[in-house]
């Protein structure tokens, strides 16, 4: 074990015994909730359920119950570790804890990567087919404005970034909430097809094997939940908040996706689904009654939203990893009014326009479930290791089954994930590896020449 695992921190958050003022606490249960909702409400099920209909048969809405299941077993260790260790960091945290510092690094890093990557290509999806539609701008130049925006808002302050994200979250809950209507309202008039809804297994795959691939793909719908571990030091409570907020969160993004699902099977053929870019679109096209501008603006807000709330995870993980020693202590650094970490704000943001200007959305978004399931699989494990660990008092504690069948889900979507992106995901993997080593380097003639001096 390490010797961070007795390490304690003041109120503020900040080290007990250190002199840099931590982040201020000003998140309250409703905006936590409103936080992981507008995350995992995010762009994903705007883009992925036509790609689930082709894998999984038809049949949308069974992998989406699926993904739930599995997402919510690891946000039950999440919510061990948040309330155990309630501090920035994250999945970085709990593994230097559990692991060292170098597994540490290697699961922040995988994170962190994740999330500049997610911005990225949030970056080049804002300036694509959904802003064509109200006027034609150059996708340099919208990803640029677009990563700027975000970045201000985020230094401005984690309670007016939770706030515009409420708004957003309702904007995207009521779009979502259209498709469903729409898909009832077709049902109603006698379109649509209810025979879709128990259809499930391809030409190429058998029932259970295409509803385990649709799973994969709608794992990434749920993901999201994850980052608000980074702002958890900046939660007022977070032993009471951070449970009650996840789960309901979760619990409300699975109701909302399965309804989706429904109504998108019944509505829109597969083949249809399938082949649409935007396919909610094919809903509304479908059903007639609101105009596609519309839609397209409650798209564009779902993912200026997914960005904010991703760019926030970010540059909180890099500040909670520098503050472990593990990047540079400069990423500690923070506005001395607002109190918002800038430096990491701008290290995470200027990858992601570099990104942005130079890779495509598919291209940026392939590698993101194989890290976080490399993420996950690490925190699953650490739930265990950290047992014997006391930790804040009266934490939230998982029944030992679930961490482990959380494990084990991990390995079992990964297996699912196609060779190309194994070998992206396997250079990011490597480079984490490499820069863990090199950190550990730095640290041991760091500690000889303290010993030298004594």
């Amino acid at each position: 074990m390490t010797k961070t695992r007795g390490k304690r921190t003041d109120g503020s958050g900040g080290s007990a015994t250190g002199h840099r003022p931590g982040l201020r606490r000003t998140l309250t249960t409703p905006l936590l909730y409103f936080f992981i909702l507008g995350d995992v409400l995010g762009a994903g099920v705007y883009v992925l359920v036509g790609e689930v209909a082709a894998a999984s048969g038809g049949a949308v809405w069974v992998p989406l119950l699926v993904a739930l299941a599995l997402a919510l077993l690891t946000a039950a260790s999440y919510a061990e570790l948040v309330t155990k260790y309630p501090r920035a960091g994250g999945a970085s945290h709990y593994a230097t804890r559990a692991f060292g510092p170098t597994v540490g690094f290697v699961a922040g890093f995988c994170m962190l990567a994740a999330g500049v990557v997610s911005v990225a290509a949030l970056a080049r999806g804002f300036a694509g087919d959904y802003l064509g539609v109200f006027v034609d701008l150059p996708v340099a130049l919208v990803a640029v404005a677009f990563l700027v925006l975000l970045a201000l808002i985020n230094a401005r302050g984690i309670k007016e970034s939770t706030r515009a994200n409420v708004v957003a979250t309702l904007i995207e809950v009521g779009g979502l909430a259209v498709i469903v209507v729409l898909g009832v309202w077709l049902s109603l008039r006698g379109e649509g097809d209810p025979g879709r809804l128990v259809r499930l297994g391809t030409p190429e795959e058998g029932a259970a094997a295409a509803v385990l691939s649709g799973s994969v793909l709608a794992f990434y719908s749920f993901v999201g939940f994850e980052t608000s571990v980074n702002v958890a030091e900046e939660t007022r409570d977070p032993r009471r908040s951070y449970p009650r907020a996840l789960f309901a969160a979760l619990a409300t993004a699975g109701a909302v996706y399965v309804l989706v699902g429904v109504v998108a099977s019944v509505a829109v053929p597969t083949d249809v689904l399938a082949s649409s870019s935007g396919p909610l679109l094919e809903i509304v096209r479908v059903a007639g009654g609101v105009p596609l501008w519309l839609f397209s603006a409650v798209a564009l807000v779902a993912v200026a939203n997914g960005a904010l709330l991703t760019g926030i995870m970010s540059s909180r993980l890099a500040y909670g990893m520098a503050r472990d020693g593990l990047l540079p202590a400069a990423l500690t650094r923070v506005l001395p009014g607002r109190r918002t970490p800038w430096v990491a704000i701008v290290a995470t943001a200027v990858p992601a326009l570099l990104l942005a200007l130079t890779s495509g959305v598919a291209t940026l978004a392939s590698t993101l479930v194989l890290l976080l399931l490399t993420v996950f699989l690490i925190v699953n494990v650490a739930v265990l290791v950290l047992r014997s660990d006391t930790g804040e008092p009266g934490h939230f504690r998982a029944p030992t089954v679930l961490p482990v069948l959380g494990a084990g889900s991990c390995v079992l979507l990964a297996t699912q994930v196609e060779a190309g992106v194994w070998l992206r995901g396997s250079v990011v993997l490597a480079l984490g590896v490499l820069l863990a080593a090199l950190a550990a380097g730095r640290r041991r003639r760091s500690g000889a020449g303290r010993e030298a001096k004594d």
